[in-house]
């Protein structure tokens, strides 16, 4: 009588689990790119002092007391307090808040526009590519700051409005970037062999281009983001940027820093080692970034 032979499955090899490849990825970003490592480790304190900003200092960011304005970093004031009395350190931690959420808003709002403009007149050319083009020519004709002074002077001094002005003349200069992107990609076999089984232009973007682009985009994000935090500084240094008292880096320079530079200098050393730190790490980060996302800068 023939016996039934019964099959066994075989065991099935499973790859490493999601975090052990995460982990390993991040080992090797930090033996490659160490100084890009030095900057995701500042965005993340700074994204994790913006998040926490109540729990790590228990005073109020725009409560005053008059009876220890100006009084030199101690332990109980690690960077002092200013004319008000108000604690240094605690509006520089709430004014990171105010930071990371411009950078947030503006780096959205640059990014879905600039995509959407150099995805279309890569793809389609002709007049409307030409169009968008002069749109380009024009805006980039501007001065970055006077436009920026003249939205903000029309539109008047507010959190939105700040990322109004920050977020337009990016949302339609960074257009061309994506457009030189796509146009490298728009004559690939994957794209002609859609085209010939009948895609749409939409779904050809969004399906096959998109994806291509956006190691571009994400360069683009993590660059535009320290300069945002920049610009809405220096914005909020002119006067022209979120209006007091809510705590801002920029305005913690201009409007106390300014004054009272010689009397209590921390005033003015405190935001400025903030900004600096943070403008440093997102920017090395973002370079690190981009040699690590681009296949022609990484080398073998």
């Amino acid at each position: 009588m023939a016996t039934g032979i019964s099959a066994v499955p075989a065991a099935v090899v499973e790859g490493p689990a999601a975090w052990a490849r995460f982990g390993s990825g991040v080992r090797r970003f930090i033996r490659k790119k160490p100084l890009g490592a030095i900057g995701a480790f500042i965005l993340i304190v700074f994204v994790g002092m913006a998040v926490a900003a109540p729990v790590i200092s228990p005073y109020d960011p725009i409560a005053g007391d008059t009876t220890v304005r100006l009084l030199k970093p101690s332990v109980s004031h690690l960077v002092g307090t200013d004319q008000f009395g108000r604690d240094v350190f605690t509006r520089i931690i709430y004014g990171s808040q105010t930071s990371l959420k411009i950078g947030v808003m503006v780096t959205l709002a640059t990014i879905i526009p600039a995509v959407f403009l150099g995805l279309v007149s890569a793809y389609f050319g002709g007049w409307v590519d030409y169009g968008i083009g002069r749109l380009v020519d024009t805006i980039q004709a501007i001065p970055f700051l006077i436009l920026l002074i003249a939205i903000m002077v029309v539109l008047g001094p507010s959190l939105v409005n700040v990322v109004i002005a920050l977020s337009f003349r990016r949302a339609i200069t960074e257009s061309r970037i994506i457009r030189a992107s796509v146009l490298g990609l728009i004559n690939q076999v994957y794209i002609e062999a859609a085209r010939s089984l009948g895609a749409s232009g939409s779904w050809i973007m969004v399906r096959h281009l998109l994806p291509n682009v956006l190691p571009t985009i994400i360069v683009l994000a993590s660059l535009g983001f320290g300069g945002t935090i920049l610009s809405e500084a220096s914005l909020s240094f002119l006067g022209y940027g979120v209006p007091p008292p809510t705590p801002t880096w920029g305005g913690m320079l201009s409007n106390e820093g300014r004054s009272y530079m010689f009397a209590a200098p921390w005033m003015l050393i405190g935001p400025t080692v903030a900004l600096g730190t943070v403008v440093f790490g997102i920017n090395v980060f973002g370079d690190a970034l981009r040699d690590v996302l681009d296949p022609r800068l990484r080398g073998s």
